[in-house]
């Protein structure tokens, strides 16, 4: 009887143990992701299918909460704060890596990379994603390039189209000159604003100036600012001096996209895909009255340099390590897998890699779309990803400010060595 009983008892805790292993188990295929409203992956539905794909071809089951702009900051660092930050979060390197990266929070997620991803992504991903120390805090999923917009109506009106090239969407910055000139001389108004009421679409006004005669905004290394220099110097007396540019302190970019597509502008500064697309007031790609928006690159003596979005996924550590690896494949799956095409689709932006794992080719992802897919000529334009720089917030702010007292007189050598001496102090 007793042999009988031990007998029992040892299946009992045999027993007990199997149902143990894969209870625990079972809590690492349960994850939280918390996203930004990057494209339709703010949208509840879009999102949830694309979950369901995933726990149907993995077996680990996302939970997704939906973050804005205006708090999501706030409620990711008083998550951290209080121990109760999500799995996994979508957004930006200047977020994941410049700001929760440095101070610990996130996983190195260094080896999911091998170099034929590194050779695959852009390039400024790849910088933009890994710090100085070769860690990465995120992987990167899509991209865009921010640019221009032009009335195209009105440039030929003044004669200013020859200063276009409309295949490849470039101009130089002679053309830019000479164009302003003439629109000014057919209207005798503001042909394009420098806004400077805030930071709002602040990426136009620095790619504008950086590219008018190739100067740059931070050193390649990121680690200072670099307004302060001759190429900047005369692109800003170029700005200020000619006339139909107003440097206008009441406005920031949202402003300038709706005086533009009221036909009030000439051209728009602040302008990216999402633009092109819009039919809030008439159909895409033409303004309010009907007359024909053409987005370009920034005027340049030689290549643009274009500023740009990046997202992608980061791992917060939460000392879990089945959790991080049930992560690290979400990660695979919807940036190099089975899942990138969709991801991309959802995000309305364009892949960082031209194929995904398993040879999915992501070069036609947007084959099917005419304006998205002339877009794509700008991407291989898309320059250093250089907003992961120290204080980054604090430049923004000195940047408009700076921009503020340049349009109201002041001596611009000046004015630029005193921005750089505020952010690089």
């Amino acid at each position: 009887m007793k042999k009988l009983l031990a007998m029992v008892l040892t299946l009992c805790m045999v027993f007990s143990l199997c149902a143990i292993g894969p209870a625990a188990s079972a809590d690492a295929q349960e994850l939280t992701l918390w996203t930004y409203p990057i494209g339709k992956w703010g949208d509840s539905a879009t999102v949830e299918a694309m979950m369901a794909d995933f726990e149907a071809a993995t077996g680990i089951k996302v939970t997704v909460e939906y973050l804005d702009y205006t708090n999501g900051d706030d409620q990711v660092n008083t998550a951290l704060e209080g121990g109760a930050a999500p799995d996994l979060i979508m957004e930006g390197p200047e977020r994941l890596v410049a700001n929760w990266g440095v101070k610990g929070y996130m996983v190195d997620l260094a080896d999911l990379w091998d170099d034929a991803d590194k050779a695959e992504v852009n390039a400024s991903c790849v910088s933009a994603c890994f710090n100085g120390d070769g860690a990465c805090y995120e992987y990167p999923v899509c991209m865009t390039a921010h640019c221009m917009a032009v009335n195209y109506d009105r440039f030929v009106a003044a004669g200013a189209d020859q200063y276009l090239d409309l295949e490849n969407h470039t101009w130089t910055t002679d053309g830019f000159i000479n164009a302003v000139k003439a629109l000014y001389a057919a209207k005798n108004d503001t042909v394009a604003a420098v806004f400077c009421g805030g930071q709002g679409g602040d990426q136009g006004t620095r790619a504008l100036i950086n590219n008018l005669y190739g100067g740059t905004f931070t050193d390649a290394e990121h680690t200072k600012y670099t307004a302060n220099s001759a190429e900047n110097v005369k692109a800003l007396e170029l700005l200020q001096g000619l006339d139909g540019i107003n440097f206008d302190a009441s406005i920031v970019g949202g402003d300038e996209i709706n005086l533009f597509r009221q036909g009030i502008l000439d051209m728009a500064f602040c302008w990216n895909i999402a633009q092109q697309l819009n039919t809030d007031n008439n159909d895409a790609e033409l303004t309010n009255d009907g007359e024909k928006i053409v987005f370009m690159s920034f005027p340049a003596e030689g290549d643009a340099k274009l500023c740009g979005g990046i997202w992608g996924f980061g791992i917060f550590d939460n000392g879990d390590e089945a959790k991080i690896a049930a992560a690290k494949e979400f990660v695979k799956y919807f940036c190099d897998g089975e899942g990138t095409v969709p991801a991309v689709k959802a995000s309305t932006y364009f892949a960082v890699r031209g194929n995904a794992g398993d040879g999915i080719d992501l070069t036609g992802v947007w084959a099917d779309n005419a304006i998205m897919n002339e877009y794509t000529k700008l991407m291989p334009l898309l320059g250093d990803y250089y907003q992961v720089a120290p204080k980054w917030a604090e430049a923004r702010t000195a940047w408009w400010n700076m921009l503020q007292r340049v349009g109201a007189g002041g001596n611009v050598a000046d004015e630029v060595a005193a921005f750089d001496a505020e952010v690089n102090g």
